[in-house]
């Protein structure tokens, strides 16, 4: 797929240029973090920071293992026309009030500065030792968009159709589809219709995406992240059902009309996004929400499977040289991270990991095969939990010991958000295969067509997994016996750490 044209190419090489003759003085690496909804993106971020800045534990990260690391400090960020991190608020969340912070909504960027002593002699005489990181925040529904760049409405229309009739969306979809049904796209073209259609349209997906169902494939992505586009005619379109009408309508249509807001969102919504945020990455992180997919059931883990699938083959890997950076940058590395490992055992990690790797199978394969390096890992940004040993009618259980957000259900008992309990969340599949593989066999139902029988389909799956996984708070902060806070616990952190910017640290 061809996201850019020739002069978009040129253009970017330019920037390029200019980049890296400003980095002649201080050399920068632009590390991308992204995933889908409540993937843990803020989170993520934040916890990378402060282990950084407040020294954290953080064994696996060589430089910091190898006491390498001699400061490190927040700058002004480069870009003055793209919204700061609010690293503080978000730490002062976590920290203080032990509350989520809030989600990504729009990009945000945050320069980081580490100073550091090369491990190499002939790099500690001649290098700089100093590295700035530029930490740029997206929401992964965005990267879903990238791929209508080479589409045209009706094949917009045709797909998205296809995905709302799909069993267990129909339901969902009942809304919008009942408006579609009553909608001729030849009509004279007419604002309160399209508003009234892209407000269905927008209904239907928010549905989607709800905690019960956790499906993933939701584009276009703004839809449900506006931002100061809300209300604006590029975002007031919806797909049309065009099954009866195989050519062009008048000028003046409705089809017509929303041709034109689909081209205008790609023009002023998706191409910017890509030439001025994704196409100037160096390195990707894809964080990745396995529990949340699985908490809904088989129907959701397909969706995601689907998802990251769009989103990974939007990248642009391959391997880095000087002369590359200049021209046209590339994704090196790209670490995929299946968030909240701390909602399992460290039994299960391996597990989790396996399903990962089996969900962006498609990716892995495209970004080793033009160059780049991955790697696979769960992680726990922030731990919110601790490891024990349950006893159950007579045997040793291994669970997990943790504080339930306020409203969070366990065996019908729903918590305040102040107690502490041990739960065991159930064993993940040995074999990540085996659960795929029962996924294909299913063969598919019938169309959805009620509540209650999308809400029996859903729970008959739900049993099928046999897994439930709660939310937790964020944790009641160790501190030393002098009073400092530590930095926040985390499981693995180091590592993604040490993939995504330690042989710059070398």
């Amino acid at each position: 797929m061809k996201l850019s044209s020739l002069a978009d190419d040129a253009l970017l090489a330019l920037e390029n240029l200019a980049g890296t003759a400003g980095d002649l003085g201080v050399p920068s690496l632009r590390i991308g973090v992204t995933g889908l909804a409540r993937a843990g993106k803020t989170v993520f971020i934040t916890a990378l920071v402060h282990n950084l800045l407040h020294g954290g534990r953080l064994p696996l990260f060589d430089a910091a293992a190898g006491r390498r690391i001699s400061a490190t400090s927040l700058q002004p960020q480069p870009d003055d026309a793209v919204p700061r991190f609010d690293y503080e608020a978000h730490v002062a969340a976590l920290v203080n009030e032990r509350v989520w912070p809030q989600s990504t909504r729009q990009v945000s960027e945050l320069r980081l500065t580490v100073k550091y002593e090369s491990a190499s002699f002939l790099t500690r005489t001649l290098g700089r030792g100093k590295l700035h990181l530029d930490i740029v925040d997206y929401p992964g529904e965005w990267l879903l968009d990238l791929p209508l760049l080479s589409k045209d409405y009706r094949s917009f229309s045709d797909e998205a159709l296809r995905l709302a009739r799909a069993p267990g969306r129909t339901a969902l979809a009942r809304d919008y589809l009942a408006a579609l049904q009553a909608t001729d796209p030849a009509t004279p073209e007419n604002e309160t219709d399209a508003r009234a259609l892209a407000r269905a349209f927008t209904g239907y997906l928010a549905g989607c995406r709800a905690d019960e169902h956790a499906l993933s494939m939701l584009p276009p992505g703004r839809f449900l992240m506006p931002g100061d586009l809300d209300g604006s005619p590029a975002l007031t379109f919806a797909p049309l059902d065009l099954s009866g009408h195989p050519g062009a309508a008048g000028p003046s249509s409705l089809l017509a009309m929303m041709e034109r807001r689909f081209e205008a969102y790609k023009k002023h919504v998706v191409r910017p996004f890509f030439h001025d945020h994704f196409a100037r990455l160096d390195r990707q992180i894809v964080l990745v929400d396995a529990l949340q997919a699985l908490n809904a059931g088989p129907a959701a883990l397909r969706d995601l499977e689907t998802a990251l699938g769009q989103v990974l083959t939007s990248f642009r890997p391959g391997r880095s040289s000087w002369l590359s950076s200049i021209l046209t940058r590339r994704i090196d590395r790209i670490l995929f991270a299946a968030t909240k490992a701390d909602h399992l055992h460290r039994d299960d990690h391996d597990r989790l990991e396996a399903i990962l790797r089996r969900l962006v199978a498609r990716g892995i394969e495209h970004a080793q095969f033009r160059g780049a390096e991955v790697e696979v890992l769960a992680l726990a940004a922030v731990r919110a939990t601790r490891e024990a040993t349950v006893r159950h009618a007579g045997e040793d259980l291994p669970a997990i010991l943790g504080t339930p957000l306020p409203g969070e259900a366990v065996n019908g008992d729903r918590y305040d958000g102040q107690t502490e309990i041990a739960m065991f969340p159930g064993d993940l599949p040995q074999e990540a295969d085996s659960l795929f593989q029962a996924l294909e066999s299913e063969s598919s139902p019938a169309a959805v067509d009620s509540e209650s029988e999308l809400q029996r389909l859903q729970e008959k799956e739900k049993h099928q997994t046999g897994l439930r996984f709660v939310r937790f708070r964020p944790p009641a902060l160790e501190r030393t016996a002098e009073g400092l806070t530590l930095s926040l616990p985390h499981i693995r952190l180091d590592r993604a750490i040490n993939f995504l910017i330690g042989d710059r640290l070398a």
